[in-house]
């Protein structure tokens, strides 16, 4: 039997004058767990490329498994939060997501790409549960008009996650990591090949371990702990709930979906070959060891800017924030495009500041007034992630035949639309916007 808000509850969820913080603690240390693993994909891909002589495309599939779960998981997750609620939909996603940790285990011992491929499906399958139903909680635990600002807190714990995750799998990952050359692939008879990439991939055992078994901790606290109503209630964002409808009627949702699908490509396209970038001789000349730290400054821009924004969407329309910053995004990538040395370094690890607010401004603009459409609206939103797992695909082929600074035009025709959608949405009068004025969403 599906559990849905009534109006009545969804009336109390709207109408909170305070925030629950136990709540928001639980919510905000899924967060911090996702996006770190998240992160992790990051040394993944130049980690394997490594053992398995890939090119930039077929590294790419590294997102693309990962991101295109995103996108088979997302409904079958928000079916779960319509049955269950959101807590056994966030205990189930640390579950699923523990069991891919551990199938790296074997993956390693067999050095078998695919089988890589196949943990990180299932690994961000567990994350997708979380984010269809850890988002739009963050929403429901206070009030209504400061919704946005707490989804942007949490986001910044998301990117202290995304922050830490390059620097420890850059030290316990590629710290070890001895690079052959592709002549001394081609030397390597299969057996010893074989063996190479056993030793090599077996880097990454003991740092899954670890996320495992602090996934089921995870999953054993948040099981024991009690969120009194709002584990079974999916909130209600509109006015008067009630009355029914279709997300494809949803223009907002529509757009938002399609910010978010060209946000995450954006955002993952830059950061999933910032190491390979960086290890270009007129860019930065570093090898993959010491590339991999000033991940984390792209990375941590994204949390820095995140507790920023999130004090000043308190006080800024969301839509003219998100505007702004995607604006001096394509700008900083622009500039990193036509640079080069240092310059071109840091203005595309700049654009981690500037991506800081636009996953959980996007979703909040997308998700308002959609009542009791929200919980679909968000399984729409989260599928939309998959532009996480096909723009890297693009990026990378294009990075195979132009170079990866002439393929940075994908990101910023991303930001271009971002940009647009966010100073379009400030014409729409938002029912979470306190800024917004008395009359109906339009």
């Amino acid at each position: 039997m599906a559990i849905v808000s009534s109006p009545t509850s969804s009336s109390s969820l709207n109408n909170r004058t305070h925030t629950d913080f136990r709540a928001m603690s639980i919510a905000t240390t899924l967060f911090f767990m996702w996006g770190f693993l998240t992160s992790l994909n990051d040394i993944l891909i130049p980690h394997l490329k490594s053992i398995f002589a890939l090119s930039n495309a077929e590294a790419a599939l590294i997102q693309f498994a990962f991101f295109g779960s995103y996108f088979l998981f997302a409904i079958p997750g928000g079916k779960l939060v319509e049955y269950r609620g959101y807590k056994q939909t966030m205990v189930t996603g640390l579950l699923v997501a523990a069991l891919g940790a551990v199938l790296f285990i074997p993956a390693a011992h067999m050095a078998s790409y695919p089988v890589f491929l196949g943990a990180l499906v299932i690994l961000a399958a567990g994350i997708t549960f979380l984010q269809v139903s850890a988002n739009p909680f963050v929403t429901s635990v206070g009030p209504g008009a400061t919704a946005s600002s707490r989804l942007n807190l949490s986001q910044a714990f998301n990117s202290l996650g995304t922050t830490i995750a390059p620097k420890i799998g850059g030290l316990f990952i590629l710290g070890t990591v001895v690079p052959l050359t592709a002549g001394e692939f081609q030397q390597l008879a299969p057996a010893q090949l074989q063996a190479y990439r056993a030793q090599q991939a077996g880097t990454v055992q003991m740092p899954y371990i670890v996320i495992t078994g602090i996934l089921l901790l995870l999953a054993g606290l948040l099981a024991a702990v009690k969120l009194d109503n709002r584990e079974h209630l999916t909130v209600d964002m509109r006015p008067i709930a009630g009355f029914g409808g279709s997300i494809w009627q949803e223009k907002w949702l529509l757009l938002g979906a399609l910010g978010i699908f060209v946000y995450v490509g954006a955002e993952v396209s830059i950061g999933s070959f910032l190491i390979g970038y960086f290890q270009q001789p007129q860019i930065g000349g570093l090898t993959a060891v010491a590339a991999a730290p000033y991940v984390s400054y792209y990375w941590g821009g994204a949390m820095i800017g995140r507790f920023i924004g999130s004090a000043i969407l308190t006080r800024v329309r969301t839509g003219t924030l998100l505007g702004i910053f995607a604006a001096v995004a394509c700008l900083l990538v622009l500039a990193s495009m036509f640079s080069s040395g240092h310059t071109a370094m840091w203005t595309i690890l700049a654009v981690g500041l500037f991506n800081s607010i636009m996953f959980p401004s996007i979703f909040t603009l997308g998700l308002t007034g959609l009542g009791e459409l929200t919980s679909k609206g968000s399984s729409l939103m989260v599928q939309a992630i998959v532009g996480g797992a096909l723009l890297p695909l693009l990026y990378g082929k294009l990075a195979d035949g132009i170079g990866y600074q002439k393929a940075f035009i994908v990101p910023a025709l991303c930001y271009v639309f971002i940009a647009i959608y966010g100073f379009a949405s400030t014409r729409r009068v938002m029912v979470t916007d306190p800024f917004a004025g008395p009359a109906a969403a339009v």
